[in-house]
């Protein structure tokens, strides 16, 4: 098999993908002036790109595979096969939403007050055609940057990425609508994928980001417990499938383990410990593989 030539992106993403990476089993490090990040993987020779420009090289079949957001295979209008969905952004696990924001004093209140306003953002393909969806017609430009600092001196609205909507407050802007809302999508190349090599590879490099991010929200609990408790102690952990359970060196007792969400981990293990449970280990996960 050629090397597998993957499009990592550059900028927003970059961190929470190469941590992601890391977590897959992929060490991945690249020099701050380098747009060719080293991969300690002979199979895979890696370019280091904007996001915004990944699935255009993806479907030009110069990059075999890639990692961008759903919204620019969106704007670029891009044909690549969709391989996974990976949810997982900037600042957390959660989708991101363009989104249309106004000054909180505007009396812009919908879309349809759009109608022949002026409107900056750097997703000129999605906005045109939501206002064209929505039958509303406006002045929509490309903005180079800082486009929250151009409402409302310099236009009426934005149209604007966002995870969490705090920048946005922190500018007095206010959002009236969704335009999209994106997760993290790895792509291949529609020829890339039908050779069997690179597609190998390609599912290879699928199955352990989505372990790894499975494993982002999870831990393993291990505990002993007399094994009258088996029944009280199970009833008590939600895990992925039953939990196991081995015997110990002494007698009447077990050793149980399971995944179980981190989220719920606070509540559960008094629970545990009220009905017998002891030695109660709480252990980090970098995969989880369904």
């Amino acid at each position: 098999m050629n090397k597998l030539v993957l499009g990592l992106p550059k900028g927003s993403l970059q961190e929470a993908t190469f941590t992601m990476f890391q977590k897959a089993g992929f060490k991945v490090s690249v020099g701050s002036r380098s747009y060719a990040p080293n991969v300690d993987d002979p199979e895979i020779e890696a370019r280091l790109i904007r996001a915004q420009e990944i699935s255009r090289y993806v479907e030009l079949g110069v990059l075999d595979a890639g990692i961008t957001g759903f919204d620019w295979i969106e704007e670029n209008g891009s044909d690549v096969y969709e391989v996974a969905d990976l949810i997982y952004a900037k600042q957390g696990m959660r989708p991101v939403r363009w989104v249309v924001a106004v000054h909180n004093d505007s009396k812009i209140n919908s879309v349809k007050d759009l109608q022949g306003k002026r409107i900056a953002t750097e997703a000129v393909g999605l906005t045109k055609r939501y206002l064209a969806k929505n039958g509303v017609e406006a002045d929509v430009e490309f903005s180079w940057g800082a486009t929250e600092a151009k409402v409302p001196e310099l236009v009426d609205a934005i149209v604007e990425l966002t995870e969490t909507g705090s920048s946005l407050r922190a500018n007095n802007l206010r959002i009236i609508d969704v335009v999209l809302q994106s997760t993290t999508k790895f792509i291949a190349n529609r020829k890339a994928w039908q050779d069997a090599g690179k597609r190998r590879k390609i599912e290879q490099i699928a199955l352990l980001l989505k372990g790894a991010l499975d494993a982002e929200s999870r831990v393993l609990l291990k505990m002993n417990a007399p094994s009258d408790k088996v029944g009280l102690v199970s009833k008590i952990l939600p895990s992925l499938h039953a939990p196991t359970i081995n015997p110990l060196g002494t007698p009447g007792w077990v050793a149980i383990e399971s995944v179980v969400e981190e989220k719920v981990v606070r509540e559960i293990i008094p629970e545990l410990k009220r009905v017998g449970a002891e030695g109660i280990i709480e252990l980090p996960l970098n995969k989880v593989i369904r």
